[in-house]
């Protein structure tokens, strides 16, 4: 066996063992992540299928980036109907603490996350890809994230459609959003909330576009 030969065989053997010592970064990886804004709306605006709709679709992100071992779901409240009670988002999401896509602690619990100390803005609110959103002051304003809660993270009593029909609407119809950038047109609270500063203007991609957002959701894994 001539030495080129012998390189020649050694060459697969070598690769394969430097691709086991770095690891992997696609799907299947063990990616620590527990918190994202989604890239993008699943494509028929508020209508997300209803809870169980939007859950499958943080599943799917977060297994296209090797997250897909925890399980997932969207911060989403629902009213009370005639044949089911209201869910609270703050009940769907676990205890965390939860981390973003850099490694970064968004919230250690509950309390935190619902409360003033979180560690939530633009540069932390990142999406299953580690990108940043766009938000107020850049050219497209993206920052409005559907979540129909209050500031504490549970359904709303006022007897209005904040949800757009539980998720499943994507024509009239109205949802309260929060501010991933946490800032708005002034200093007010629901300005500089994450999770409930304003309803929509309708629940249609469209429509959701006009008061700076783009159907996007908060994902988080238990």
């Amino acid at each position: 066996m001539t030495r080129s030969h012998a390189l020649r065989l050694a060459l697969p053997a070598l690769a394969a063992a430097l691709l086991a010592s770095c690891g992997t970064s696609g799907p299947g990886a063990d990616n620590p992540m527990s918190f994202f804004v989604t890239s993008a709306n699943p494509g028929k605006g508020a209508d997300l299928g209803g809870l169980a709709g939007a859950d499958r679709y943080c599943q799917a992100l977060a297994t296209n980036v090797g997250a897909g071992k925890r399980t997932w779901h969207a911060y989403l409240s629902t009213t009370a109907t005639a044949g089911s009670p209201a869910v609270d988002a703050r009940d769907r999401i676990g205890n965390g603490p939860w981390v973003n896509a850099k490694g970064r602690t968004i919230a250690n619990n509950l309390a935190e996350l619902h409360g003033s100390s979180n560690g939530l803005n633009k540069q932390t609110a990142l999406t299953e890809r580690g990108q940043v959103l766009a938000g107020r002051g850049d050219p497209v304003n993206m920052h409005d994230v559907l979540t129909g809660s209050s500031p504490e993270g549970r359904a709303m009593t006022d007897g209005k459609d904040t949800t757009c029909g539980n998720w499943t609407q994507s024509g009239a119809g109205s949802a309260i959003v929060g501010h991933h950038d946490r800032t708005g047109l002034d200093d007010s609270a629901p300005a500089k909330s994450w999770n409930s500063s304003h309803p929509t203007q309708g629940c249609s991609l469209e429509a959701l576009k006009k008061t700076g957002g783009d159907g996007r959701l908060y994902c988080f894994a238990q």
